[in-house]
């Protein structure tokens, strides 16, 4: 069998047509050799001709470069056997995987995106050729952030059946740290001013371990910016950055930058002028220009006015609007002309929107909160706002929206929102045995999305020796179209107080009841809502402190003096909140105000009333909002109102304000406020009496003596104060931002009671059981402030959120009896 080898494309397309014809044939049989992971019907698809078809030499040549197109092979020859025309294939093998050793600077998930776009995957062949230049683009990479010693190699090992391993080694090396930036061609500004402005650092010394004189490329660029902005800003409109220079030094271990400059004259601003269609709104944007004749040329304002146009352009559909300054220079005068060029371009409809990632929740729940609606023109405040409402959903962690044009139509746009969810309740369940509770048993689940309907729906469960409950409640948000919310709860517990974890005076408590609640939206911002509850409270083995006589006296039963209280009361609750917060949970701008009363009906067996209000201020301090101040204030004071038994109503004890635990961090929970103050009469020796025995008779109230409780009953008013420095959290990537969060804060305020009389105790002797017995304080001095100070992290784990902090008491009173330092884990936020 004679076979004869075709010869190179090259050379077949420069024969000419009569030779071609020559050598043309009529194709009886294609044979395939080599195939292993390629189907023969694959190749075959990739070749121009078939079986029947006449070919000449050229077309075989070209049919080499198709297969070779089709990325499968590594090697391929045309043989020719009479009209036969055989293949002879060599796959590319297959990778089989890709290791990383040595990168740091660079993430696998970077790495591995970058080379899937050079077609480098597992699975997938392998073109040996683009290896080096892999090689040599990651190099640059690393030169880019100033590591001139970097090397980057690929290692093939080959392995059975034609598949290979890669392994990227990498050796990234010292970064090259900036020895010296030079200014040249600068007389106005020093170099010490200019180089004050950039990132950048230059040979800085060790005492300055925060600080860092890394070079990188793309630092170096935005410097240069900042530097032509700089002069820009004040005037200097031909300002120009001639070149820059960037050596190396040859260890690679340092790098010199030189800046070669030409300052120019300043220039002021002769006159503003507009071409174009301002879409009616010449008069509104002339009055908010920023720019004004006789004024110095500023860059920034320039670049501010042209934004803030846009945006208003954008408020009204016109989403791709062109506005540019045009400089009219007279450099005889030094003056400049600017003329504003506005093109609002064609409004912008949006014809679909769409919703993606939102595994859990439903589409309509996230619908409802959108501003921007289909069929409406495009608008960035709309679209800017519609994210911020979704994000201040409680089961939201972040929102990011894109537009897409729509294929062949100028005017319309598709907006996709993408959404990431984060746990949206919480859930806790247990079963416990110990010497003092018992047998306990506990399960509750708090829903913010239930079934992702996007209702609040909580049931809760728990019995032990000295605490039974269980509640349950339900809350439709959108209850009508229009943002009424509607919910209810029903509730039953019995709580022995007797614990000493409690830090309360000790008594037992049966409470049930239900109620009922509305909102209703005034505007995007404000929002009233109102309530209604049945309660019943029955109260026993209470220890008769003094600050008890009002209630007792109200509820005392006189033939029944040990069978307890129990009163029944109906209340109503009205409140308005106010939030521009930019997430429902860890916020980091905005404001958050809200007051609320709640009152007894007067058919109760009680009458009182409490008022709360609360106020949040988040002001961010960087650009992404990774560092962010918090300042808060949470005040409350109740009282009663109307008489009963010729005593006055006053708050219930079971109803008084607490600090300590969640609102003032270090302190134990419910600890700061007024303490119980036990108060006991004395009595005098009687004569002696030869059948009763001596006797005896009670003396005055100024011989009476007192003990003060080291447990807390609350007071009828309260006032904390946080400040708070939101931090990021150390040794923890960016991507975790929105559900873990570290501060430093400090938390001042107290608890105290308006109805308490010290002058009570004037005189009086005080018992003394032990060296931890609390002081006798002025109980209605609002000024007696405790403070502390620490660092909290907040994590919303899948089980709900948690609070730990670590606390300084830096400010408490003997009364307190806490030590300087103490850690809290909580549940709230």
């Amino acid at each position: 069998m004679t076979i004869k080898r075709l010869v190179a494309a090259m050379f077949l397309a420069s024969a000419s047509n009569s030779v071609l014809a020559e050598e043309s044939f009529t194709v009886q049989d294609i044979q395939v050799e080599g195939l292993q992971r390629v189907a023969l019907g694959a190749a075959l698809n990739n070749l121009p001709f078939n079986v029947g078809d006449t070919v000449t030499e050229y077309n075989l040549s070209r049919s080499i470069r198709t297969l070779y197109s089709a990325g499968h092979f590594d090697d391929i020859q045309v043989l020719r056997d009479g009209n036969t025309v055989i293949y002879r294939l060599r796959e590319r093998p297959t990778i089989n995987a890709i290791e990383f050793d040595g990168n740091k600077d660079i993430k696998e998930d970077q790495l591995n995106e970058s080379l899937a776009g050079n077609r480098i995957e597992v699975g997938e062949p392998l073109d040996k050729t683009i290896l080096k230049n892999i090689e040599n683009g990651l190099t640059e990479f690393y030169h880019g952030v100033g590591k001139y010693q970097a090397s980057v190699e690929i290692e093939v090992t080959y392995l059975p059946r034609n598949r290979v391993n890669l392994k990227i080694k990498f050796d990234e090396g010292d970064a090259a740290s900036v020895r010296q930036i030079n200014v040249v061609g600068n007389k106005l500004f020093s170099d010490e001013e200019l180089l004050s402005n950039i990132e950048s650092k230059q040979d800085l010394p060790w005492w300055r371990f925060l600080s860092s004189d890394r070079y990188q490329k793309q630092t170096l660029q935005g410097d240069i910016e900042k530097i032509n902005s700089y002069y820009l800003d004040r005037g200097y409109l031909r300002f120009n950055i001639d070149s820059s220079q960037v050596s190396v030094s040859p260890d690679k271990e340092s790098v010199y930058v030189t800046l070669n400059i030409t300052e120019g004259e300043k220039y002021t601003i002769s006159g503003v002028k507009f071409v174009g269609d301002l879409i009616g709104q010449d008069e509104f944007i002339r009055q908010i220009l920023p720019l004004k004749d006789g004024q110095l040329y500023n860059g920034a304002l320039v670049t501010y006015t042209e934004e803030s146009i846009a945006k208003l352009l954008a408020r009204f559909g016109y989403a791709n609007s062109k506005v540019r300054t045009i400089p009219d220079i007279n450099e005889d005068t030094k003056e400049v002309e600017l003329t504003i060029s506005v093109d609002p371009g064609k409004r912008v409809y949006v014809r679909r929107i769409n919703m993606s990632g939102n595994s859990n929740t439903k589409d309509e729940v996230l619908r409802r909160e959108l501003r921007q609606m289909e069929g409406a023109w495009l608008s960035n405040d709309a679209l800017e706002s519609s994210k911020q409402w979704i994000q201040r959903l409680p089961y939201i962690e972040s929102v990011e929206f894109a537009t897409a044009p729509v294929a062949g139509i100028d005017d319309q746009v598709d907006v996709g929102f993408t959404i990431k969810e984060q746990p949206s309740g919480s859930f806790n369940a247990g079963i416990s045995y110990g010497n003092y509770m018992g047998m306990s048993f506990q399960i509750g689940v708090q829903q913010e999305n239930f079934f992702g309907s996007g209702n609040s729906a909580g049931i809760s469960l728990s019995t032990n020796k000295y605490q039974k409950s269980i509640s349950t409640s339900y809350t439709n948000p959108y209850f009508t179209l229009d943002g009424v919310s509607l919910g209810g709860q029903v509730f039953y517990s019995d709580t022995d107080y007797s614990s000493a974890s409690s830090n309360l005076e000790a008594y037992n408590q049966q409470r049930y009841g239900f109620g009922a609640n509305f909102g209703y939206p005034i505007n995007e911002y404000n929002r009233l809502n109102f309530g209604a509850n049945y309660v019943v409270n029955k109260i026993n083995s209470i220890n008769e402190y003094d600050q008890l006589r009002h209630f007792r006296g109200v509820l005392l039963d006189a033939q029944n003096p040990d069978g307890g209280y129990k009163f029944t009361n109906y209340e109503l609750s009205a409140g308005w909140s106010r939030s521009t917060l930019n997430r429902g949970l860890f916020p980091t701008a905005g404001h958050y105000l809200g007051a609320t009363i709640r009152a007894t009906t007067p058919n109760s067996d009680l009458t009182y009333y409490k008022v709360m209000f609360e106020a949040r201020n988040y002001i961010p301090l960087s650009n992404d909002h990774a560092w962010s101040f918090l300042s808060k204030l949470e005040t409350g004071y109740g009282n009663g109102y109307g008489s009963k038994n010729g005593y006055d109503y006053t708050l219930p004890f079971t109803e008084n304000f607490y600090a300590g635990g969640d609102n003032m961090r270090g302190f134990e929970s419910r600890i700061i406020g007024p303490h119980a103050i036990f108060r006991y009469a004395q009595s005098v020796p009687g004569l002696p009496d030869p059948n009763a025995g001596s006797g005896g008779f009670p003396s005055g109230p100024e011989s009476d003596r007192y003990q003060v409780s080291q447990r807390s009953i609350g007071g009828n008013a309260m006032a904390v104060a946080t400040l708070e420095l939101i931090t990021p959290t150390p040794f923890l990537s960016d991507d975790y931002r929105n559900s873990v969060r570290t501060s430093i804060f400090v938390d001042a305020g107290n608890v105290w009671d308006t109805e308490f009389d010290i002058n009570r105790y004037a005189g009086l002797t005080k018992i003394v059981s032990s060296q931890n017995q609390p002081e006798l304080i002025d109980y209605s001095d609002a000024s007696l402030i405790r403070a502390t100070a620490g660092v909290s992290l907040q994590w919303i784990s899948p089980m709900g959120p948690l609070t730990f902090s670590l606390a300084k008491i830096i400010k408490k009173y003997d009364g307190d009896l806490q030590e300087n330092f103490s850690f809290n884990i909580g549940t709230t936020f």
